[in-house]
């Protein structure tokens, strides 16, 4: 954790990146923020890099991604606007689903909750399809491996993304012999949240004890909703780098 202190004022702290820039986003955002200047995106990357990311970048763009986080997370203890930022984190979060398409999930779990996994009698899928979308890695490196049944896998979609990508999501699952219909598949509202506000909903509805939990996201902000909801007794997993 990094403190932001400008003069004798001392914000708070924000969690820093592995990035060859992040330090240097850090210090940028803070001379900014004293100067009262524009503090945009601008401020990270070139006209030229912003238009690049509208495109798909090899590795996901991760590091970009992390120093976008650090621009959010700044904003939110230091108090200013933050939309495009995270306007623009989305679009890229987007545009790069595809590279995950070939990624070993199983390789990228992280176990949240605790530093040692502890026995457990099942395990349980949240994903939230709209936002990590890649059907085959998951069933094989996640539902197979784990041997998640069917009963124990929950999905959410809002109606947007289920109209545009309800073929595409079928299609991969016919595959492995299933539907949206196989599991607990739920559309939700429209919103920002919706999705993971009904995740979270189900998680704490089920009150879980000795499970595996996987939760299939790559935003900070709902891994750390379910570390707070999670009992001890369950291994939580998530994705980490």
């Amino acid at each position: 954790m990094k403190k932001i202190i400008i003069g004798d004022e001392v914000f708070g702290s924000v969690e820093m990146p592995e990035t060859a820039n992040a330090y240097t986003v850090f210090h940028t955002v803070k001379k900014a923020y004293m100067e009262k200047m524009p503090l945009t995106p601008a401020l990270l990357f070139s006209k030229e890099k912003i238009k690049s990311l509208s495109h798909y970048q090899k590795g996901g763009a991760q590091a970009e991604l992390a120093e976008l986080q650090l621009f959010i997370d700044m904003g939110t203890v230091m108090g200013f606007d933050t939309a495009e930022a995270r306007a623009l984190k989305q679009q890229i979060e987007l545009t790069n689903d595809s590279a995950h398409v070939h990624l070993n999930i199983s390789k990228r779990l992280k176990l949240l909750n605790k530093t040692r996994r502890s026995k457990t009698r099942g395990s349980y899928l949240f994903w939230d399809i709209e936002n990590f979308g890649p059907v085959g890695p998951m069933f094989t490196h996640v539902i197979e491996k784990f041997r998640i049944g069917d009963d124990r896998i929950y999905l959410a979609a809002n109606p947007d993304s289920l109209y545009l990508k309800r073929r595409e999501w079928e299609a991969e699952l016919y595959d492995y012999g299933k539907r949206l219909a196989s599991f607990n598949f739920t559309v939700v509202d429209h919103g920002k949240n919706a999705a993971d506000d009904f995740l979270l909903g189900e998680f704490e509805r089920l009150r879980l004890r000795n499970a595996d939990v996987f939760i299939m996201t790559y935003d900070r902000e709902l891994k750390e909703r379910f570390e707070a909801a999670c009992h001890i007794s369950n291994n939580l997993y998530t994705l980490g780098k």
